[in-house]
Formats: structure tokens, sequence, C-alpha cells
């Protein structure tokens, strides 16, 4: 007996209030074990995972699931006072049970516990396998630690075990390697090969999308499922486009077959007609009437033969071009800030030992989650209220003043005012046309730019807050980017290591993203821990 599908949606569309549509009559399932959900930066992902779990509504179709669903979002957004126990989101749960505990009957306890009396020793559990609490004392002391404790790849991992404990059907995960360093991708790879239920993976990582089952792509608003691994998937994508390659090759050798056959056979015609009236020259009229009608007769039908199969040539070809992946990809120039080699940008310290970023060099920092590579950079940007790094004699100080800063979770844009005015706010000089053409190279076109930044996805946050750098002016002199590859897809990592490559200023960067590392030509490695 078939299993029946987990996630089904029906003829689903999705417009924005502003009427751009983010999906057009989708229809497609997703079944028991796991998925990876891809597709290029805008193509929907995010927007359908929010559709599926009912943070937004369709505008039209349906979305059907066998159960309750579960979310990680591609950007965790705890409150101020939030601790691990509300990241987990187990703390009804726990304030009931230990209210319990704690000699309060009150039968509204008992039903919010159920039959979950051990979530406090398995929520603890759950939290040492993942390398966060052991070493902080007590259940309780572990739970009640606050999130802004935690780093961004610790958080993501305390989310996905939250995911873990809840055990509901349906999971979808958002990006969630972002952030994570080599142990804790390992460690999260491991939940995924051991989930249980359905899970869908909405990733740009190819070593997550290793441990699928099948990977649905989105694109041009419908979606193609393949059953196996992205390799295996990327190795039939390529099969496939070989073939139409040669499709269009033949394509466009027929349709100029055609159009010269065409030009033939009017060049034809036109001698024959110069030869009719030559004939009729000497012919009654009432004969010479009639051979031009039936000449033009001829003609017509001859015409109307070529063209018909010249433009189905040309349909055939313009069928097999359009099954061709021509993707458009961003384009990225990075101002030139005209930084001498001999001026100094910032000295950064670790454990007492000093590094001077001086003129365009390129400097990495590195390290384990946790150990304070985003607290180093706040405090070379000067982030208010930037903490006191964990390590001793650990201090980051700028030397100038023009400095760009791209933070991991790509805050610094205002949710509530549109993409136009959050770069207008760092270029309020720049006139709102040019403006919108710059996004424009970054792909963010249309109506999207007049959108609210809490509307966009994490790689048009990414391209939108890079925009602003790059319209900055005067120009920074120092760049510093906090996991820059985050949620961004492969093509557009290229375009960024070229940008960045071709840059004349200095560059910080924090990043786990080994192979976009090594493209940097890097001049210094800085190595947390």
């Amino acid at each position: 007996m078939p299993i029946s599908p987990s996630v089904v949606l029906n003829d689903l569309s999705f417009a924005w209030p502003d009427g751009t549509v983010a999906l057009s009559h989708l229809t497609t399932a997703f079944g028991r074990g796991r998925t990876g959900l891809v597709g290029r930066n805008g193509a929907g992902k995010s927007t359908l995972v929010r559709l599926v779990t009912g943070r937004l509504h369709p505008t039209s179709g349906s979305v059907t699931t066998s159960g309750p669903v579960d979310h990680l979002p591609q950007r965790l957004q705890p409150q101020n006072d939030d601790a691990v126990a509300d990241l987990l989101r187990i703390r009804p749960t726990l304030t009931a049970l230990r209210a319990i505990l704690g000699g309060d009957a009150a039968p509204e306890h008992f039903d919010v516990v159920g039959d979950d009396w051990d979530l406090e020793e398995r929520a603890a559990a759950a939290l040492d396998a993942i390398g966060v609490g052991a070493a902080l004392g007590s259940d309780r002391d572990v739970l009640e630690r606050p999130v802004h404790t935690l780093s961004g790849g610790q958080a993501v991992l305390v989310a996905v075990a939250g995911i873990r404990l809840r055990g509901l059907p349906i999971a979808f995960l958002d990006e969630p390697t972002n952030n994570l360093d080599r142990r804790a991708r390992a460690l999260l790879l491991g939940m995924v090969d051991d989930w249980h239920g359905t899970l869908v993976v909405v990733s740009h990582d190819r070593e997550l999308l290793e441990h699928v089952d099948e990977v649905a792509e989105l694109r041009a608003g419908g979606m193609s499922v393949f059953g196996g691994t992205f390799s295996a998937f990327e190795e039939h994508l390529a099969v496939q486009q070989a073939a139409v390659e040669r499709e269009v090759r033949v394509a466009e050798q027929r349709h100029r077959t055609e159009k010269r056959q065409r030009i033939e056979a009017e060049t034809k015609i036109a001698r024959r007609a110069r030869s009719g009236v030559k004939a009729a020259e000497g012919m009654p009229k009432m004969f010479a009437n009639e051979m031009r009608k039936r000449g033009e007769q001829t003609a017509g039908r001859l015409r109307t033969g070529y063209a018909e199969d010249e433009a189905a040539a040309l349909a055939t070809k313009r069928e097999a071009e359009g099954r061709l992946r021509a993707d458009e990809s961003i384009h990225v120039t990075l101002p030139d800030p005209a930084v001498p080699a001999s001026r100094q940008i910032a000295t950064i310290r670790v454990r007492g030992r000093e590094s001077i970023v001086q003129g365009p060099e390129r400097v990495a920092v590195t390290g384990d989650n946790g150990v304070g590579k985003t607290t180093l950079l706040e405090q070379l940007v000067g982030v208010p209220g930037a903490r006191t790094h964990p390590l001793p004699d650990t201090t980051a100080v700028p030397h100038v003043d023009r400095v760009g800063y791209l933070p991991q979770r790509k805050d610094s844009l205002d949710d509530a005012v549109s993409v136009l005015d959050n770069v207008r706010r760092d270029a309020p000089h720049v006139p709102p046309a040019e403006v919108r053409n710059r996004l424009a190279e970054f792909l963010v076109r249309g109506d999207t730019v007049d959108r609210p930044a809490g509307a966009l996805s994490g790689g048009e946050r990414f391209r939108v807050a890079l925009a602003s750098l790059v319209l900055a002016d005067p120009p920074p002199q120092l760049l510093v980017l906090d996991e820059p590859t985050n949620d961004l897809d492969l093509t557009s990592v290229d375009q960024l290591v070229d940008a960045l490559r071709a840059y004349r200023g200095a560059l910080v960067v924090v990043s786990h993203d080994e192979d976009f590392l090594d493209r940097l030509d890097l001049t210094t490695r800085i190595e947390l821990a």
C-alpha cells in the first residue's frame, strides 16, 4: 500500500501585498524521509516554508499536512531575556512541571505536562549531546543560561535539538548549517541522518545535501523532484542540459536552413514575377490578368508554406532554449577607497599577541563556535554595548573611521521600512533612481525595492545589506564581514569572491566556509582558541 505524502501543495499561489508574485499554481508533495529543498536566491523557498508552517497564507490554492509542523527559521530572533529553555521552546511545559514539583497541584499544570515528566532530564541530555551545558552545572542552570551568551552556531544547534525534543511528525529546517563550525556541522549531520518522520531541509550546503533521500528544486515557479542526493541530482542535470544543448544546436541549424530556403524562394518568386510581367506585355489583357492572378496565388502558397516552416523551426528553437538553465547572477563592484599600503587600518590582539592590519590586507578570523569571533568583530566596528572578549587580553581596535560591517544575522536592516529606505539610510545623497539601478545589479528589482525588509529571504537580505555597503559615501576603508556566504547560492558566492579579490581596501572576515576563504588570497589568518 503506497504511503500518503506528509505535505501536499495543491495549485498553490502567493503574492505579496504589492502584487509581486512569489509562487504561482504550484502543485507538489513532500513524503516521509529527508528532502533537500534547493533553488536560487529569491526562488521562493523561504516563502514556501512560511506557507507550509502557517506563517503566511496562500493567495489561492491549499496546503495540507498529515500532522503538526515544526520549523527552524532562517534567522533566529530570541528576545533579550530568553534562556536556553525558551530557545528549545519547552518553557510552558517546564514552568508547569516545576510548579507541580514545587507543590502547586492545579489541574491545568498536569494538562500542560502530559507525559513529559522527564522533560528536564531529556532536555539536558540533548544539550549535552551538542556540547552545550555539561560544564555549567545542574540541569536547571543549563536551561536557564541566557541565549545571548551562546554563539550563532550554538543557538542553531540548540534550536534543532528543541525540534528533535518536541518530536513533531514534520519539520522544516531553513539553512541550518549557517554559522556552524566543523564539530557543530558533524553533530547536525548526525541528527539529520537519524531523523524520524518527514524532514525538509532548505539549503545551499553541498555537504548537508549529501545526507538527504531526495532533492526538490524550486525554479521558475515550478518544482521538480529527484530521488537521490544533490551530487546525483547535479550529474542528472548535467546530462540533461548537455542533451538540451544538442537540441538547441540542431534546432538552430534547422532554423537557419528554413530561413535560407525561404529567402531563396522569395528570390525565385520575384524572378518569376518579373519574367511574367515581360511575357504578358504582348498578350491580350484578359489572358495577362489571368496569368498574373495564377502567379500571385502560386507565390502566396509558396510564401505561406516557407514562412510556416520557418516559424515552426523558430518555435522549436525557442522551446529548446527555454529549457537551458541560463540563471542570472549578482554583479558586485566594490568602490575603491584608495587605501595606501602603509596605512594602519586596525590592531587585533589575541591573548596578548598583536597583529596589525595594514593597507589592503585580507585577514580571516577563524575558530570554533563560542570562542568569540563575532565578539571580536563587534569590538572592531564599535557596536554599541559590545561585550568584553571571553579570551584574556583579546581586543580589536580600528584606526580608521570608515568601516563597513555586514553582521552575521543581517540585523542591520530595519524590517519595518522599505528596502529602498534601508539602503538610502547609508547613502542619503544618492538619488533614489540610482539606488534602484544599483539594487537591480543585486537582482533586487521592481516592487521588491518598495517591500519592507522583513519580507525578504535570507539571500535577499544579504544582497540588500551588501548594496548598502557598496553605495556608502565615502566608501569604507575597512570591510568587516561575519559569515558572508550564509544563505547565498553558489553563483552569488562566486560573484562575491571576485568582488572581494578586486577590493582595494582592507578586509577582515569570519567564515567557516574554507573553500570561500581559500579563494580570497588571504594575507593573514588569526585563530581563536
